[in-house]
């Protein structure tokens, strides 16, 4: 961790790096968040951010070998690991529709569209959108007076996004280039929400769910594949970087994540486990609704 400058005299430059340790954040700041707790907090989510993106970006790259992965520890994904990462999650029927490369950059732990009850004429958002495999089957989905739109930071993701679309022929779709915590996009603008394994990447999940309820009309729908945390997770995987940028350690338990879609005005929560994905983690449908 990055050393802090001292912002007041309430703690010391030691005192603050530790502080802007999520476990020690409230003993050490209390509500105000001083000590240079904010400025740290700020400082390693973009640190994260730069991480991710640098993996995200290499597997975009790497898309046209069969052995590209981000959800795994390793660029080289092994037959063990693509039983629970990547597009063989997806039907067969999905997976002939669409080209070749958008189902390698496929770096998911669930398929969302198949959860989502999409209808014909609704706009969809996909959040951390990557090759574009969700987004490609949304729209098709909710047909042509329907729209799908794809969100990701990282360009190479999104010019492969835009050459599967060119390939697949879908010209209801439009990819969008932005961080999941702050969407592009105008208040009550989409009807559904989905995301394939990319919320636990973030370093700031509370802020997506925000973010996710801000776009979505009352009555929408939030419907994502996510990482869920054993209770018991250890520290040092959670502290494992590798490992967060393979959709592990940066993951939420149930209860965090029940807590967090509650407080961004989230109803109707359910999350249903899939299978497991790590020894201290399991994949998991997430879904909600806003009040309508």
């Amino acid at each position: 961790m990055a050393e802090l400058e001292q912002v007041n005299d309430c703690c010391t430059p030691e005192a603050q790096a530790s502080c802007c340790e999520a476990e020690a954040r409230d003993e050490c700041c209390g509500e105000e968040q001083g000590c240079g707790c904010q400025e740290g907090s700020e400082r390693i989510e973009s640190e994260l951010r730069e991480i991710v993106r640098e993996r995200y970006a290499a597997a975009a790259v790497d898309a046209g070998s069969r052995d590209a992965s981000c959800c795994a520890n390793d660029t080289v994904i092994t037959e063990e690991q693509r039983a629970v990462f990547g597009s063989n999650l997806y039907e067969e029927g999905d997976r002939s529709e669409l080209p070749e490369a958008a189902q390698l950059a496929s770096l998911g732990c669930g398929n969302p569209t198949a959860v989502a009850d999409l209808e014909e004429g609704q706009t969809v958002l996909d959040l951390g959108s990557g090759g574009g495999i969700d987004v490609l089957l949304s729209a098709r989905r909710v047909g042509p007076t329907g729209k799908a739109f794809g969100l990701d930071m990282t360009d190479e993701m999104l010019e492969l996004a835009r050459s599967n679309q060119k390939e697949a022929g879908v010209e209801n779709v439009e990819f969008l280039k932005g961080e999941i915590e702050a969407v592009p996009l105008p208040d009550d603008s989409v009807d559904v929400v989905i995301s394939n394994c990319v919320i636990n990447l973030s370093g700031d999940k509370a802020r997506v769910l925000r973010e996710a309820a801000r776009v979505l009309r009352p009555g929408g729908s939030f419907a994502v594949s996510d990482v869920i945390a054993d209770p018991d997770m250890t520290e040092e995987t959670r502290a494992d970087m590798r490992e967060w940028t393979g959709c592990i350690a940066g993951a939420l338990t149930r209860e965090e994540f029940e807590s967090n879609l509650a407080a961004a005005g989230f109803e109707d929560i359910q999350i249903e486990a899939t299978h497991r994905v790590h020894d201290q983690a399991e994949s998991a449908i997430i879904r909600a609704t806003l009040p309508a």
